[in-house]
């Protein structure tokens, strides 16, 4: 499979952006092999950033999950979608904003000022089974009447340990749809997203590659700011959804666990 754009598909690779959910974990269950190679890749200096595209728990505490499991995990080596928002909201001059978030990631967002009535923006992430039709038709009567619409991320599903469960992508698509206007997205597939993580790793883009199980989300939103694809079989990935996409990775691989084979490690 060929790469799209500039960067040569031979190029050394120096630095992996790595997805969480589906790629190296399933609802916080380590998937078979993942950490092991994981901790290849460290020891053959492998830069590492994994990059999170979760809006259920705050950062502090994904990084002791993640680290309880044995990753020996820096601070700086993790982004999510709430404190990207919350540093992008910071640097906009901490608006007002309606936060339709879980109560557990609310403190990603301390220092920027909440509104219920007259919000300068709408801020969604994942609230679970609370989305109904009277909280759509406020949001959608407080983006018509002027607030703009922030999206912790727009993916259309996800993977759970009873199989795959809608996103809140199709929640932001609708309130799109009805108001006419487009959604900012912080998180997957957002090409700043991407950039922020390659700009954390501190490497040319065409040194590094991007694991991830959504061949759109993942694959795609990699690939759109030039870093090759790697779409892993686990997760979410369906052999029928990686068929009928646009999007064609550079290479596909059973799982995370055969990423030091393919990088000729070990």
């Amino acid at each position: 499979m060929e790469l799209p754009g500039n960067v040569p598909t031979g190029a050394p690779v120096r630095g992996l952006v790595i997805d969480l959910g589906g790629t190296v974990e399933v609802d916080g269950v380590p998937l078979p092999g993942a950490l092991e190679a994981i901790r290849l890749l460290r020891r053959q200096r492998k830069r590492l950033l994994f990059l999170s595209n979760s809006t259920t728990e705050p950062r502090t505490r994904l990084l002791e999950r993640l680290r309880s499991h044995g990753l020996d995990l820096g601070a700086d080596e993790l982004l999510t979608p709430p404190a990207a928002a919350a540093r992008l909201l910071a640097s906009r001059g901490s608006p007002a904003c309606l936060f339709v978030v879980r109560e557990e990631i609310q403190s990603e967002f301390a220092g920027i000022p909440g509104d219920e009535d007259r919000p300068d923006y709408v801020v969604i992430g994942d609230i679970g089974e609370r989305w109904d039709y009277p909280l759509m038709s406020r949001l959608f009567r407080l983006v018509m009447s002027g607030a703009k619409l922030l999206a912790l991320h727009k993916g259309r599903y996800w993977e759970t340990q009873e199989g795959l469960a809608l996103d809140i992508g199709a929640f932001i698509a609708g309130i799109e749809y009805a108001t006419g206007i487009r959604a900012e997205v912080v998180g997957k597939p957002s090409s700043a997203y991407f950039e922020e993580a390659v700009a954390a790793l501190g490497l040319p883009i065409a040194d590094v590659i991007a694991i991830g199980d959504d061949v759109d989300s993942d694959i795609g939103g990699a690939q759109a700011v030039g870093l090759r694809g790697v779409l892993v079989r686990t997760g979410k990935y369906r052999d029928d959804f990686a068929a009928r996409s646009p999007v064609k990775p550079w290479r596909v691989i059973n799982s995370v666990a055969d990423l030091p084979r393919l990088l000729g490690i070990g």
